[in-house]
């Protein structure tokens, strides 16, 4: 099989090497087909030269990096033309030089990898399997990566033609499928496949606590990931100034960056919140001691319709991890951590429903956050592992194969 996607390792790629490696330990044959790395920062990665093709082994994986325009800024243009040219690359690579597969997998997003399986599969009759985390055009506009309506009304009318042309369309929460259903994609064409966590990370047996990490006499909860205007972190800190005010002994932690960053930092400086902390991004293999070292892990989006069909992936993170969740998101994701029993949940950029939440961990006994955390841990690994999760994929590409067939 091919698996197309514009990020790979050493890219925190979701869908990246552990998946090609648990797919080739199921059995199956796997080529990947990715850009040079830049995801993140917008800029090539050391040791990496763009060059119109080079092929690599990843731990056993053949990967194939197509040339693209490094881009990952404020820009829609750059952002776009590092989304064209990577699509165009991956498109003449795989149309002319890649051998006969069996299926293609095709990870979203971008849209224009969506676009570049589609041809293939109408040019070179390869079944494809494609994978949206995004709902487009929903995220751009909700992101406010784009708001012009006559350009978002061109991409869901792409997205349609995509949809039409795949065999198989793999969702990552039961919203996802009822809007696909909703906007004419058949029912049995839709598949609900959770996203798993990065288990290296999840796994991780040191216990190590991260300097300047705050001490265990104060309840600690934090939140890892990205701080932009999607995540709604302000109302978190409103949130942390009524804890003070109750007397509450917490401390809300953020490690990573984002947009919103700076922004966050000026107002807990301006409340006076001693109870606040950043932490810099840190790399993958480091994030596990923060994720171990404190109570509970939170989860926050902003209150958005298209939120409420959206599952964090950092949600399935902090259930591997084994601790109790504070999920402020509303919908599927809620729903998840009531179905596992794992955390206690609070209505997202609602200041007083937060701090309600917080202080109720805070104050409910060691015994009861473990058994919060155990059963989210129970949850994940018989229900959204990499080895389930895989094996659902695994069953897919075989009966779009043999349909396939059957159809040529």
């Amino acid at each position: 099989m091919l698996l197309l996607t514009q990020w790979f390792e050493p890219e925190p790629a979701f869908k990246g090497l552990d998946f090609a490696k648990e797919l080739i330990k199921q059995g199956l044959e796997v080529e990947v087909v990715t850009g040079f790395p830049n995801y993140p920062i917008g800029k090539i990665y050391p040791g990496f030269k763009i060059k119109p093709v080079q092929h690599d082994l990843l731990d056993g994986v053949k990967v194939t990096r197509v040339a693209l325009y490094p881009s990952h800024d404020r820009s829609s243009i750059k952002r776009i033309f590092n989304y064209v040219s990577f699509a165009f690359s991956s498109f003449f690579y795989c149309l002319f030089f890649i051998r006969k597969v069996d299926v293609i997998y095709a990870y979203h997003p971008p849209l224009t990898v969506g676009i570049v399986a589609s041809l293939l599969r109408l040019l070179r009759r390869i079944p494809v399997v494609y994978d949206i985390q995004d709902l487009w055009p929903d995220t751009l506009r909700t992101t406010g990566m784009m708001d012009n309506e006559i350009v978002l009304s061109l991409v869901g009318k792409i997205c349609e033609q995509v949809y039409k042309r795949v065999d198989r369309i793999v969702v990552l929460s039961p919203g996802f499928k009822s809007q696909l259903i909703q906007r004419g994609v058949p029912q049995n064409k839709v598949e609900v496949i959770y996203n798993w966590s990065s288990e290296g990370v999840t796994e991780s047996k040191s216990d190590k606590v991260p300097m300047g990490f705050p001490s265990p006499e104060n309840f600690r909860l934090l939140f890892a990931g990205n701080m932009g205007a999607p995540q709604g972190l302000s109302a978190v800190l409103e949130a942390a100034q009524l804890l003070v005010v109750r007397g509450v002994s917490a401390v809300i932690i953020f490690v990573g960056t984002g947009l919103q960053l700076e922004e966050l930092k000026r107002k807990a400086a301006a409340l006076s919140l001693a109870n606040v902390i950043f932490f810099p991004p840190v790399s993958m293999a480091e994030v596990g001691a923060y994720l171990k070292n404190a109570d509970a892990l939170l989860v926050h989006l902003k209150a958005d319709e298209l939120f409420k069909i959206t599952i964090p992936s950092k949600t399935q993170a902090y259930m591997a991890v084994g601790k109790p969740i504070l999920m402020a998101v509303e919908g599927d994701a809620a729903e998840l951590v009531t179905a596992a029993k794992c955390g206690v949940i609070a209505t997202p950029e609602n200041p007083g429903d937060i701090a309600n939440a917080i202080q109720y961990l805070a104050e409910t006994s060691p015994a009861n956050q473990k058994r919060m955390g155990i059963r989210g841990l129970t949850f994940y690994k018989e229900n959204l592992s990499l080895s389930v999760g895989s094996a659902k994929f695994r069953k897919i590409f075989e009966d779009v194969v043999r349909k396939n067939k059957e159809n040529y």
